[in-house]
């Protein structure tokens, strides 16, 4: 879609009932909302939440973000107020693997390629912000000044937006009169506990309170010291308030999309920001937003950690699979994983069982999306619908990728009819854990409520962590798994649902500003890799400007 045939901005607000003046545009496409316009709908009823979660991913693609944005167009020509509510695009994966984070074919937000680069700078302030408190910190180191910080025990890492796996260790201080010479290492931008606090903070307030608690390290007596003994607190809040207003967009065919933040959800919480969430409930009927990655990683975090904070809870859950994705879950290779083959797809029916009863279990109603595409056989669709009434759940056909919103019509029927089910009586909040429980026992019901894990295995740095991050008060902090989102385990390569496995944490980091323990498992890493022929080659800019290449497909 050319940007000269996007409705204006401003045309799309006045459709999600925004004020004129709550709208800052960013140039011609995109626009800031004001957290003004949170006081025009004080007291008015709210929208109705759907969160869209997913199968563990595979390489053959789910299309998550894309029936996403289809469902909320559908929404619309159903003549609802629908608003999709999404995170925002990493470069590392824009450039990396994945590509483009809009969706894809008519079923994208726009403008796509905006959004995929620099969009509204929100990233870009959130890694300058994460890397002023780093400054700060060595320069604290530099000068023993204004507390003694331990160069040992610094915890506050550097950030950068993009895949790069030389930056995974460094050494920082080199050169003379630059030290105290030491270890460092750099996350990237969507790992940052910075990014985890803007999407949690509910204004600006609360934005410096939860930067301030940012622990960066001890000194040599183990005392914790924070952004807010160094002074850093404000000057990071300063360097913020422009991205903690949410971006206003539009979906292909005009839809209102808040589109505002972006946690990975395999190392961080994985959901745009509270702030967008919230917003896009006052104004919408319908609200859509997405969790990122597989039930088991986003979904888990969006209830268990953002709900839990932010005092929502969704009337209902669509569960995005693919025929192909499916059949990998069952054994197929990803070559073989197009061509016809119901015993496969039986077989990865399993793993979608598994995160079904994992739905039930938060005492959520689901409806399953299929994403369609061309080669799905008849035989095929015959054996996930007869699934679907075995197991009680409706399963609908989303062919958003080719006819947008009129392909989303019978997905969006569906889940229509599941929200007036809970319109009487809406489903409430029921957790995996209580705040309560022991950071241990947390985990081990994440581990074997979510993923059927038989138990978890803490090796002596984890508890040693874990002992740390108690004593420094982290005891009644939610879970943050960091776990590899191709699998229900911590090993990428089992697929389908395992069974008599154990999960391996290895390393726990107290998140004191965003206010959970980051458990970390497996290999999982918070600095990724590009791969061998990483997307940033398909790129192409046109002699008019435009950009082609930043989705997979262009």
């Amino acid at each position: 879609m050319s940007t000269d045939t996007l409705r204006p901005i401003l045309d799309v607000a006045r459709d999600a009932g925004l004020h004129p003046d709550d709208v800052i545009p960013w140039g011609r496409q995109k626009a800031k909302v004001s957290l003004d316009a949170f006081a025009r709908r004080a007291g008015a009823p709210q929208g109705r939440l759907v969160l869209v979660s997913a199968i563990n991913p595979t390489p053959a693609g789910e299309g998550k973000t894309t029936t996403s944005v289809a469902l909320a167009m559908g929404l619309s020509k159903r003549g609802r107020r629908a608003i999709a509510a999404l995170r925002e695009p990493s470069l590392g994966p824009v450039f990396g693997v994945k590509g483009g984070g809009t969706g894809g074919g008519r079923a994208t937000l726009v403008p796509s390629a905006d959004i995929n680069l620099h969009f509204t700078g929100d990233i870009h302030a959130i890694t300058t912000a994460h890397n002023l408190l780093a400054a700060i910190v060595d320069n604290a180191l530099y000068f023993r000044d204004p507390v003694e910080l331990d160069a040992r025990n610094v915890r506050w890492r550097r950030a950068l937006d993009m895949n790069d796996r030389a930056l995974r260790n460094v050494m920082v201080g080199m050169g003379k009169g630059n030290g105290p010479v030491r270890e460092g290492a750099f996350d990237i931008t969507a790992a940052s506990e910075v990014m985890a606090i803007l999407c949690l903070a509910s204004d600006p307030k609360d934005l410096e309170a939860r930067l301030a608690r940012v622990v960066v390290g001890t000194t040599a007596a183990g005392k914790a010291i924070t952004a807010g003994d160094l002074g850093a607190s404000a000057a990071m809040t300063a360097l913020l308030l422009d991205a903690l207003m949410p971006n206003l967009v539009q979906t292909r065919e005009g839809t209102p999309a808040i589109v505002h933040g972006g946690p990975f959800a395999n190392i961080a919480h994985g959901c745009n920001s509270i702030l967008a969430t919230r917003l896009a409930l006052a104004y919408g009927d319908d609200v859509v937003t997405e969790a990122g990655f597989g039930f088991d990683l986003g979904a888990e975090k969006f209830l268990d950690i953002k709900c839990r904070v932010a005092g929502l809870w969704p009337r209902a859950v669509v569960l995005v699979a693919t025929h192909r994705a499916l059949k990998m879950h069952g054994g197929v290779p990803v070559a073989k994983a197009s061509e016809p083959d119901t015993d496969a797809l039986r077989r990865g029916l399993d793993h979608l069982a598994r995160h079904l009863e994992t739905l039930r279990t938060y005492g959520l109603p689901a409806v399953v999306a299929v994403n369609a595409f061309p080669n799905d056989t008849d035989e095929e669709v015959a054996v996930l619908r007869e699934f679907g009434r075995a197991h009680g759940v409706t399963v609908a056909r989303s062919e958003g990728f080719a006819r947008g919103g009129e392909g989303s019509l019978e997905l969006a029927d569906a889940v229509l009819d599941t929200l007036a089910k809970t319109d009487a009586a809406p489903p409430a909040p029921r957790f995996m854990y209580e705040l309560s429980d022991a950071p241990e026992e947390k985990i081990r019901k994440i581990a074997r409520g979510v993923y059927g894990a038989r138990d978890v295995v803490f090796t002596a740095a984890a508890r040693k962590d874990l002992d740390a991050a108690v004593k420094l008060g982290g005891a009644t902090l939610p879970i943050c798994m960091a776990k590899t989102h191709l699998s229900l385990t911590d090993d990428p390569a089992r697929a389908g649902r395992p069974t008599d496995f154990d999960i391996t944490v290895r390393e726990v980091r107290l998140s004191a500003g965003a206010g959970y323990l980051v458990a970390l498992t497996g290999e999982i890493m918070t600095m990724p890799g590009l791969p061998k022929e990483p997307a940033a080659r398909r790129v192409v800019v046109h002699p008019d400007g435009t950009i082609t290449g930043l989705m997979q497909g262009e």
